[in-house]
């Protein structure tokens, strides 16, 4: 299950979150091919991990909103 969601921008820097969600069937190596495929492919990196007491893994993922200035 994957959620965007946005913050208020911080310091001159605006990030769009993702929230990614992982059972916990997959193993820890599958897990971090596809947090791999999503940084190395979409621009996203590791925000912060919450591994649940049931073993679920809650991720979010942050990346820069980059806004175009118009210049004419």
């Amino acid at each position: 299950m994957t959620r965007a969601l946005r913050r208020p921008p911080a310091r001159g820097v605006e990030w769009e979150f993702d929230k990614v969600t992982f059972s916990r069937e997959f193993p820890r190596n599958v897990v971090t091919k596809l947090l791999v495929e999503r940084a190395e492919h979409g621009g996203w990196e590791l925000d912060r991990v919450r591994i649940t007491a049931d073993g679920t893994r809650r991720v979010v993922l942050r990346r820069k909103i980059i806004r175009a200035v118009r210049t004419a």
